[in-house]
């Protein structure tokens, strides 16, 4: 075994030991209420439809998140450590044929069921992948971040193997790989746990091969949960949320602290360039988990819209930080001859998972559509459209003691390129019948009555992202 991971081994080893001696508690709102994982896969069939599925929808929407096994203490559970559970909902020729959950088969999870041990390679020490699952180069991808190695899933959510999609490649991978629309490659800016002074650019083509890797030197270990692209750029973010030795050796589970001494910058790199070609921007110390997009403008500068956290894991031990803790929606500017961001604030109000047509990433858009949360269920989580060219702000809500997850943008072929023409598509959480359902609401009446509501009859527990992923025959 290498030096390198012996060392792992031991850290892992120590942090278990260390968090053996927490004292048990019971109490952790990630395991509470909407995000109480379930206890068993499921496979229903007899799902109630409200209004019409429209039949040019054919594929699977698909959400991941955390769903552990087994907590042996809820005060070391930190959410974004959960074993990941895939749920997807089958719509085929106006149909809503079937509603699956099912656990990503880590080394973890298949230890604890006495399963086989999933095929493929590993990297780093663990194998739990929970944060974002996409359709590309034809098959069905579940990833993370920090260095863990994406999962490929089939088309009724069990697990094939892990692999660096179709490439031959040892790399850390990223949960928001961004695809260009112009040539249908991932990229990506991935950060590894082990190796806190690396950053690293990587561009997977549409085939899943490598082709490109470029490692872009930081210090501290920054948490770099996502990136975005313009039409000629990528942008990096590099924020004070890092690595933190302190916190792996007395047993947290996620070593990721709050550290404004590291400052704040973001940087731009060249489609497929390399190190000595970033430009770097100052900005204020803040957190940034998710970006919307980002364009380059007639002058040089590139603009990015993201959701900004004043700070984030700076008391918390459990998840992020949620109450008390300014968010703002907000555009930067990136301007040539400047050395800080240009910072505008779009809206005020506590936002998250911001999502566009991603026919138009790396491009100048309009829409962009967000959802709003609250650390209390009785209070308002509405899914926000952003008007980004008349600055009109809709709210659309789902009803009392409701909370919606990440809606995606679905474009309606049928009906050309609007930015309007499609569906938004997402799950809504009712704490009343303790169920949810699926929504596919018509962008052009955001208000309106929806399309269509797919009623599971069945908790899917508060995750993170998923993907309108269309049938493997469309997507081969």
């Amino acid at each position: 075994m290498s030096a390198p991971r012996l060392a792992e081994k031991a850290v892992s080893w120590f942090s278990q030991t260390m968090r053996e001696r927490v004292p048990h508690s019971p109490d952790n709102a990630f395991l509470e209420g909407p995000f109480a994982p379930v206890p068993t896969e499921q496979t229903l069939t007899d799902l109630a439809v409200e209004g019409r599925l429209p039949e040019q929808l054919n594929g699977t929407y698909m959400r991941i998140g955390p769903n552990p096994l087994q907590v042996d203490n809820p005060a070391t559970y930190h959410w974004f450590t959960g074993d990941g559970m895939v749920h997807g909902v089958r719509l085929q020729d106006g149909q809503a044929q079937w509603y699956r959950n099912r656990w990503i088969a880590s080394d973890d999870v298949q230890a604890q069921r006495g399963g086989p041990r999933t095929p493929g390679p590993r990297r780093g020490v663990s194998t739990t992948v929970n944060t974002n699952v996409y359709g590309h180069a034809g098959g069905i991808w579940a990833t993370t971040e920090a260095g863990v190695f994406p999962v490929e899933l089939n088309e009724d959510l069990s697990t094939r193997r892990y692999a660096y999609f179709n490439a031959q490649a040892s790399l850390p991978y990223t949960a928001h790989p961004h695809v260009d629309p112009a040539t249908g490659s991932l990229h990506a800016i991935c950060y590894d746990a082990t190796n806190p002074r690396a950053l690293q650019y990587v561009v997977i083509d549409d085939k899943g091969a490598l082709a490109h890797q470029a490692s872009i030197p930081v210090s501290g270990g920054p948490m770099v949960h996502d990136c975005a692209i313009t039409a000629t750029r990528v942008v990096i973010l590099d924020l004070p949320v890092t690595f933190s030795p302190k916190a792996l050796l007395t047993g947290a589970r996620f070593p990721y602290k709050w550290n404004p001494s590291h400052g704040a910058r973001v940087g731009l790199i060249p489609k497929g360039g390399l190190p000595h070609e970033v430009q770097w921007w100052h900005t204020e110390p803040c957190a940034v988990f998710h970006t919307c997009n980002a364009f380059d403008q007639a002058d040089g500068s590139a603009v990015i819209d993201v959701v900004v956290h004043e700070r984030m894991f700076d008391e918390s031990k459990i998840g992020p930080e949620i109450a008390d803790i300014k968010v703002t929606f907000e555009r930067w500017t990136l301007a040539p001859g400047q050395a800080r961001v240009q910072r505008q604030v779009w809206s005020q109000q506590s936002q998250e998972f911001p999502r566009f047509d991603e026919r138009l990433a790396g491009r100048p858009y309009r829409y962009a559509y967000t959802v709003g949360f609250a650390n209390d269920l009785s209070k308002p989580m509405p899914l926000i459209r952003h008007d980004l060219q008349t600055g009109e702000v809709l709210q659309r809500s789902f009803g009392p003691r409701t909370m919606p997850g990440e809606f995606v943008f679905v474009p309606n072929t049928e009906v050309g390129r609007s930015e309007l023409g499609g569906w938004l598509m997402g799950l809504v959480y009712d704490d009343v019948s303790q169920t949810s359902s699926l929504y596919v609401i018509d962008a052009n009446d955001f208000n309106g009555t929806p399309t269509a509501v797919v009623h599971l009859g069945t908790r899917v527990p508060a995750g993170f992202h998923g993907n309108w992923v269309p049938s493997v025959n469309a997507l081969r």
